[in-house]
């Protein structure tokens, strides 16, 4: 060791450990995008020893020691922001024994691998017995956190993907958007009953669809250098900040949904590609949360992807690849990728029945996590209220109701993150609109800079320097505000 301080002693561990997971983020990408159905045991097992041999590492005794030391020592502002976040990775893997760790990773890939054809067959009873160990160790996990931090046992768990956001804060947050909510999407569709859009005319073969999203990436920044674009049955950003992984799905009859996946997923892959350089081995270089990283993609996707500019900006893109047809005009693309119908499927949702879904698990999974329900409850929960938000029947149909997510298979907490990240986008777009006034015709002119330099200075570039709620108020002048989404929706579904 020499004469290596006790916080330089710290970042080597965390070094290793990024290289580790470096290696477990790429082995879960070929996991999900290449491997053959019968490599899953041995990829699963090799992937639980991985998360051992991490979990070993951070729960080395000396830690500790190196912990409480380097809080003595002189350290800069980035570096004492650095520290911050170690001691928080610290305290999270330290409060679970390495057996629950190997074993929640083998029910996740368990559930997650048998999902795959129980979704296909809306087999609920076949997915419960898988499901219930699944949660029985999240509830475990969950108790253990929640005891260390004297906070609830759901509010621990959201707080490994949303540092301080607590459901008491998300009750409020999204009891409010339930209030006007439903009202604004019937209000919309009354309002786009009497328009006329005109549907695409297929097929739309899949190597077009691809070189079309490839041309999306090149506009909004993507490095290829640094990564790559493949198909998978669920569409994710994977892979690490020096090699992003995008995934997306193709149907030959429709265009439109894996061009909005792949502006999506590009979103978030030029977060990681824009993460501090110098930080990328410790966790202050990381992503700051996964509401922020939603943040990101739901910047690129909604705020940009379905703005009038960009979508005059793609229409002669499409044209090029497809044809022309009268469909392809600005005009009807922005009515078609605007059009307001609930349906069943979250990642399929528009923009305004979207929060319905997430509002809706994120209600079934804190009471699952908490112990007010059990795990043969969820579908009548799902019927109830898929009826209540959306006014869709899902009764009996699990493959496009509670099976429809691979999220449950071994994550909760996660999905308030979706919502608050469209929200956080909404704040960013509403500052950067006041700051560029002409943003929207130079969107349209190709001249997408200002959104790319304002979302580089002001997030990727911060990692995870600040707290949420700082990055967003240094950013923004305010921590969140959800006015700002209300106001987002309202003047582009009404105005």
């Amino acid at each position: 060791m020499g004469n290596q301080t006790a916080y330089q002693s710290l970042t080597q561990t965390f070094q290793r450990l990024h290289r580790f997971g470096h290696l477990s983020a790429i082995a879960s990408w070929d996991q999900a995008a290449m491997m053959p159905a019968k490599g899953n045991e041995a990829r699963a097992a090799a992937q639980a020893e991985l998360q051992v041999l991490m979990h070993q590492l951070i729960t080395a005794p000396e830690l500790k020691t190196q912990l409480d030391a380097a809080a003595q020592e002189e350290l800069d502002a980035a570096q004492r922001a650095n520290l911050r976040e170690i001691g928080r990775e610290w305290r999270q893997a330290n409060l679970l024994p390495a057996a629950l760790v190997e074993a929640k990773a083998l029910a996740a890939a368990r559930c997650e691998h048998a999902w795959r054809s129980q979704r296909k067959n809306n087999d609920w009873q076949g997915f419960l017995p898988n499901f219930r160990e699944v949660l029985r160790l999240a509830r475990e996990e969950a108790t253990l956190l929640a005891e260390a931090t004297g906070v609830s046992r759901y509010d621990a768990l959201l707080d490994k993907y949303e540092p301080g956001m607590t459901s008491a804060n998300l009750e409020r947050i999204f009891g409010d958007v339930k209030t006007w909510l439903p009202g604004l999407i019937a209000q919309v569709r009354d309002k786009q009953s009497g328009e006329r859009v005109i549907q695409p005319q297929g097929p739309f073969p899949v190597e077009k669809q691809r070189q079309l999203g490839l041309e999306a990436m090149g506009l909004l920044g993507f490095d290829f250098d640094g990564g790559r674009l493949d198909v998978s049955s669920h569409p994710f950003c994977g892979g690490v900040p020096e090699d992003v992984r995008i995934t997306t799905r193709y149907r030959d009859d429709d265009f439109v949904q894996s061009l909005m996946g792949i502006v999506h997923e590009t979103g978030h892959a030029r977060y990681e590609q824009g993460l501090p350089r110098d930080w990328l081995s410790q966790p202050v270089g990381r992503a700051r949360s996964m509401g922020i990283h939603e943040s990101q993609s739901l910047s690129f996707e909604m705020q940009l992807g379905r703005s009038r500019g960009f979508l005059q900006l793609i229409a002669p893109l499409i044209r090029k690849h497809f044809g022309d047809q009268p469909a392809f005009d600005a005009d009807n693309l922005a009515r078609l990728y605007t059009r307001v119908q609930p349906g069943y499927i979250r990642v399929d949702a528009d923009e305004l029945c979207y929060p319905a879904h997430v509002i809706l698990r994120f209600e079934i999974e804190r009471a699952l996590i908490d112990g007010e329900i059990e795990a043969e409850d969820v579908p009548a929960l799902w019927d109830e209220k898929m009826m209540a938000y959306l006014g869709v029947d899902t009764r009996g149909n699990y493959r496009d109701g509670c099976l429809q997510d691979i999220h449950w298979t071994d994550t909760f907490g996660y999905f308030p993150s979706y919502t608050l990240g469209a929200m956080y986008a909404a704040q960013y777009f509403s500052v950067l609109r006041k700051q560029t006034p002409d943003l929207d015709s130079r969107i349209a002119k190709g001249d997408l800079a200002p959104v790319f330099d304002w979302l580089n200075a002001n997030i990727w570039s911060q990692g995870s320097r600040w707290s949420t709620d700082e990055l967003v108020a240094r950013a923004t002048g305010e921590a969140l505000n959800p006015a700002h989404y209300r106001a987002h929706l309202e003047a582009r579904y009404l105005g």
